[in-house]
């Protein structure tokens, strides 16, 4: 799969339609690794902390999740970069795979949202094959519980392994246990809110126009307006300063 580097982050640049095959027809290589989807605010975050930064250039592929990333890589020669956002991954390989084909293990969010995903996931798929789901507690694992946790989801026995603890947490997450699951996991922040109805997505347009961040500030705004805010106006700065520096050398 083509990429293109900018701010240090080696991105994965294809279409969605490519995004989904690569991975489903590619799980015996990709066993036990990891693949991210990064948007402004986790770009930002890459910038500012160099842990973080090597998480996601540590993975199998990092897709573009928002259209200002996946514009950006336009403009440094990646023609074909489309925004690949982890709920819409999720929401096509599930769709692809409805027959069996592939198994799926479910990591993240509350029990109540994790069986209102179940219910939608049986209904809507009735032959897809589930392999779990787990809630974790809010807080660090202690080594026990960790490994418990590893046990318990190999012995599922997952082709795909989705995380849904939000970013940064659930990239460290996933870099921390690679190598230790047998299946490969992904990911994909809120879209276990977005299947499970929990959670209301952003207008198509909203999308269109790089607005799902406002719709979810004005959704959470106590939790995510200072976080919006920040991220959104550090992008802008690092963009011109970094157009600035290239128009110099």
């Amino acid at each position: 799969m083509e990429t293109c580097s900018i701010f240090g982050i080696k991105y994965a640049v294809c279409a969605m339609a490519e995004a989904v095959p690569a991975v489903c027809e590619s799980l015996k290589e990709l066993k036990g690794r990891y693949i991210c989807f990064s948007n402004v605010h986790t770009t930002v975050t890459a910038i500012e902390h160099r842990k973080y930064l090597d998480i996601l250039n540590g993975s199998a592929y990092t897709f573009p999740d928002g259209v200002p990333i996946a514009k950006r890589l336009r403009r440094s020669g990646a023609s074909r970069a489309e925004r690949i956002a982890g709920p819409d991954f999720m929401e096509e390989a599930l769709k692809q795979t409805s027959k069996g084909s592939i198994s799926h293990y479910f990591y993240g969010t509350s029990e109540e949202t994790l069986k209102k995903l179940e219910a939608v996931l049986r209904h809507k798929y009735p032959d897809m094959k589930i392999a779990g789901f787990y809630a974790p507690p809010f807080r660090d694992l202690s080594k026990e519980e960790d490994d418990e946790l590893v046990l318990r989801i190999n012995e599922a026995k997952p082709d795909i392994i989705w995380v849904g603890i939000g970013a940064p947490r659930q990239e460290t997450f996933m870099a921390d246990h690679a190598g230790r699951f047998d299946g490969v996991m992904l990911g994909v922040g809120a879209a276990f809110d977005f299947q499970a109805k929990t959670a209301k997505r952003a207008p198509l347009i909203m999308q269109k126009l790089s607005l799902e961040w406002l719709h979810r500030v004005i959704s959470d705004p106590r939790r995510l307006l200072k976080r919006y805010l920040v991220t959104n106006t550090k992008y802008i700065w690092y963009c011109i300063t970094t157009d600035c520096r290239k128009r110099r050398n």
